[in-house]
């Protein structure tokens, strides 16, 4: 049984020009344990589904479809029920660092805030989990009491990550946690998150633009585009034998060291007016393989391999044997 599953996820911003649809029928699957990779450019709805699991929306936003974690319908919860699933079953680690906590507080003081909001234990308890939590990011246990401004960047990154632990959720969203950090600090983190995962037995979402982060820490790869996934499957797969053009593009793209023969490169053209989106594939005004169907009929998302789904014309459905 999966961890998490979604199914038919939609979800639309109301907005003065007409209604934008940020995510289109989504469905996914996420196993016990497991990191799935949401990638694709800003805009292509990765943020909006990882966001509609916590279910921190705005109100213009109008969710469809199912949200199922551990058996539990996220989608129909009231407000009562929503603030002990947040943080208990699923919590966040934002993308700013620096905007997970109040500067004019202690950061030991806003981890143990979040446990005694959600426990019936005592602040000497609190207080012992959160040096507890800090020491197993890599942060003394004496900088409890220490304020956000003097903590380094990729401290702050660490304590975000600890505080998103701090009451052993079964799922934690990571919002392209590494964005604002030199290669350096991006590759710490990326070992702390294997290492916290196989400690804390939890599952990650970890959202990026950045393919080749995941090749460190995923075990799948969502790739999406304009709302819609455009190709899923193990890290081993998309990464190593992309099929869908998107996915390519994406790899193409990533710079490397190898001199001008690899040099990377741009995806021409810009992601679709999602208020209204191109018929048929909605890469195919980009792609350099577009045919006549690519511009009429919508592609399904086909099994490619054992794996690997992808939707695009282009692909022959896998047969299993």
């Amino acid at each position: 049984m999966a961890l998490l599953s979604i199914r038919e996820l939609s979800v639309e911003y109301r907005t003065e020009r007409g209604p934008l649809r940020a995510v289109d029928t989504v469905s996914l699957d996420l196993k016990e344990g497991e990191t799935l990779g949401l990638a694709g450019e800003s805009g292509c709805g990765k943020s909006t589904l990882a966001f509609s699991i916590l279910r921190l929306l705005p109100p213009s936003a109008r969710i469809s479809g199912r949200i199922e974690l551990d058996g539990e319908n996220v989608v129909d919860m009231d407000d009562r029920t929503l603030r002990n699933y947040r943080w208990k079953s699923v919590s966040l680690v934002p993308q700013g660092s620096m905007n997970a906590f109040d500067p004019v507080r202690t950061i030991g003081s806003q981890i143990v805030e979040g446990i005694k909001a959600h426990e019936s234990i005592s602040k000497a308890e609190a207080w012992q989990r959160a040096r507890k939590l800090l020491s197993s990011v890599g942060i003394s246990e004496d900088r409890a009491k220490s304020f956000p401004f003097q903590f380094s960047g990729g401290m702050r990154q660490r304590a975000a990550i600890a505080m998103a632990l701090s009451l052993n959720p079964k799922l934690v969203i990571l919002d392209e946690p590494t964005t604002a950090l030199d290669v350096v600090v991006q590759k710490q983190i990326l070992t702390l998150l294997r290492h916290l995962q196989r400690e804390y037995q939890t599952s990650f979402i970890f959202i990026t633009h950045d393919l080749s982060v995941l090749a460190d820490i995923a075990t799948r790869i969502a790739v999406m585009y304009a709302g819609k996934i455009a190709e899923i499957g193990s890290e081993t797969e998309v990464l190593g034998s992309p099929q869908h053009p998107y996915s390519r593009a994406l790899i193409a793209a990533i710079p490397t060291i190898d001199g001008e023969k690899s040099a990377a490169k741009s995806i021409p053209g810009l992601p679709p007016d999602l208020i209204s989106p191109p018929s048929g594939c909605r890469f195919h005004p980009r792609c350099p393989f577009v045919f006549e169907k690519c511009i009429n009929v919508e592609p399904a998302l086909t099994q490619i391999s054992r794996e690997t789904q992808a939707a695009c014309h282009l692909l022959k459905a896998w047969e299993a044997k």
